[in-house]
């Protein structure tokens, strides 16, 4: 898949998928002539020094726009600017503006990678049914992710745990398969079920008898478990050797506890993205 598709598209899908959901939370054997439209990397001469640098990491910057939820389990949007910066170092080592991803073991079409990254937290003032609950502080995350890939399918599961914040663990686990339909479009299509444990549940979903009080929501404690399920079509098109597109709507579904918090307004959490990457 991806992952079979060279550097400059790793770099770029994961910055990509994993800016539309942090908490989204979203990698094939592909025709010869589509790898080389899509990985294709400029002539570092171009460049100079520089260039043979930026063609060593395999760099993609570029922007764009998200829409999505104004808090996880709310009923109202807000539109985010997504400007992003990603590089990959040969196939192992990949830096983004989620985090950093480092592949440790590597063996046919089984990898295990080591992932650093953060977890946002929730401001009470995202929204105006928070009021009253406090601030969930942003903490770093440290976790790992084992993946298998089937021909043009992924299966893997991953698992993080917040050091700050919400001090959680949260689990995903799930597929995705991509599909080339022609030299420059790439098609995707993913799903996957998150759990948490109890800390992360009753940072987002409990709520306390103190913010109860402040909130006028009803008292709530949220236990460890199954947290939700997202499902996600995507694709990707290479405007030429250096440019591509990519566009993804996502749909997740709170399960559970989360689903019957009295935090939560909205069981169905949609979102969409529009992306512009260019690779140097």
């Amino acid at each position: 898949m991806f992952a079979k598709m060279g550097s400059a598209t790793i770099a770029f899908r994961t910055s990509l998928v994993a800016l539309a959901f942090s908490s989204w939370g979203c990698s094939g054997a592909l025709a010869a002539d589509t790898t080389q439209q899509l990985t294709a990397v400029p002539d570092p001469s171009r460049f100079g020094r520089i260039g043979e640098k930026l063609a060593e990491w395999h760099v993609v910057a570029g922007g764009g726009a998200l829409i999505q939820p104004e808090y996880e389990g709310s009923d109202k949007f807000k539109v985010t600017p997504v400007p992003f910066v990603s590089a990959t170092l040969f196939d192992t080592l990949t830096i983004d503006p989620t985090g950093a991803t480092l592949a440790v073991f590597e063996r046919d079409a089984f990898e295990i990678s080591a992932r650093l990254g953060y977890e946002l937290g929730r401001q009470e003032d995202d929204s105006d049914h928070l009021r009253g609950m406090g601030d969930i502080d942003f903490g770093a995350t440290i976790g790992a992710k084992a993946a298998v890939e089937l021909g043009p399918v992924e299966l893997f599961a991953q698992l993080d745990k917040t050091i700050g914040g919400s001090e959680g663990l949260v689990g995903r686990v799930g597929l995705e398969v991509t599909q080339p339909v022609s030299e420059r479009l790439i098609l995707g299509a993913s799903a996957s079920a998150v759990v948490a444990d109890e800390n992360h549940m009753q940072a987002y979903f409990g709520v306390s008898a103190e913010q109860a009080t402040r909130s006028g929501l009803k008292r709530f404690d949220a236990g460890a478990g199954l947290k939700r399920a997202d499902f996600s079509l995507s694709a990707t098109y290479s405007i030429n050797q250096n440019w591509i597109v990519r566009g993804e709507a996502q749909l997740g579904v709170l399960v559970g506890d989360a689903a019957d918090s009295p935090v939560v307004m909205e069981k169905l959490q949609p979102a969409a993205m529009l992306l512009v990457g260019y690779k140097f």
